[in-house]
């Protein structure tokens, strides 16, 4: 990863967010999954901040980001995240996330479209449902029980990642709870995804934890894959779908193809 060419607190709502930029460009922020941080995007990072500024963000709760008192929600961070953006001094950027980063992302582009350029959302589900069985228990096991979850994360390296840069390593069960209470949740944003007007692009692991059958209702919601392109492609919309293939959703965030992926969509003309 390259060193960041400026770091720094950005006070909104409540909540002080860190956040570090990289390269020069169009801005793009980059939201990562959870219990992890800004840097588990690794080499994607460089590779994106080499044609645009990437402005990386530490989510509530998360890498040098503290709990704070106020419940966690994608729809709370999604608000965070488009006050953000306009404290950094720029009206609109792309809005790049995983997996729960995905999620904020995704309420971003559906609570804040006049903020956002171009949505890129990598293994991110619009419903609960989404969720291949395993992973729906797994983080209703964490609502229910986040102390013992705590605890027997403490072996993982998404623990040692957090406890190297924490400002509290003692807030990881707060931390723990607060995503608990956020992944026991049902949701479904369907509706609202059919009416969004950002030009999006799905990114997702051919052996995903999201059901691929999930990602393919979701592009169809944002009206994708229902006809044929044409000759010319005059009969696709603007937006995108992407599946990696041999990747799964623990090495699709650091993925050099993950970069270029989303680089040419960034960088393709508006249709």
């Amino acid at each position: 990863m390259p060193a960041p060419a400026k770091s720094g607190y950005a006070p909104v709502n409540g909540v002080e967010y860190y956040y570090a930029v990289y390269g020069e460009g169009d801005p793009v922020i980059l939201l990562h999954g959870g219990f992890g941080a800004i840097e588990m995007f690794g080499p994607v990072i460089g590779l994106l901040a080499e044609g645009h500024q990437v402005i990386g963000v530490d989510l509530q709760g998360h890498g040098r980001t503290l709990p704070f008192d106020r419940p966690m929600s994608l729809e709370a961070m999604g608000d965070d995240v488009a006050a953000l953006i306009g404290f950094l001094g720029h009206e609109k950027a792309d809005v790049m996330g995983y997996s729960t980063g995905g999620g904020v992302a995704l309420r971003v582009g559906i609570q804040h479209p006049e903020v956002v350029d171009k949505l890129i959302l990598v293994s991110t589900p619009y419903a609960f449902s989404g969720w291949h069985d395993f992973n729906q228990q797994g983080m209703k096991q964490i609502s229910a029980a986040p102390e013992q979850a705590a605890g027997g994360m403490k072996q993982t390296p998404m623990y040692q990642m957090y406890a190297a840069i924490a400002p509290d390593a003692n807030n990881w069960i707060k931390l723990i709870t607060q995503m608990g209470e956020l992944l026991g949740k049902d949701y479904d944003y369907s509706g609202e995804v059919q009416e969004m007007k950002v030009p999006t692009m799905l990114v997702v692991g051919d052996w995903d934890s999201v059901r691929t059958s999930h990602v393919a209702a979701f592009f169809e919601l944002l009206g994708g894959g229902k006809q044929d392109a044409n000759w010319d492609g005059s009969g696709m919309n603007a937006n995108r779908l992407a599946v990696l293939p041999g990747a799964t959703h623990y090495t699709i965030f650091s993925d050099p193809r993950l970069a270029e992926t989303a680089i040419g969509f960034l960088d393709a003309p508006a249709r």
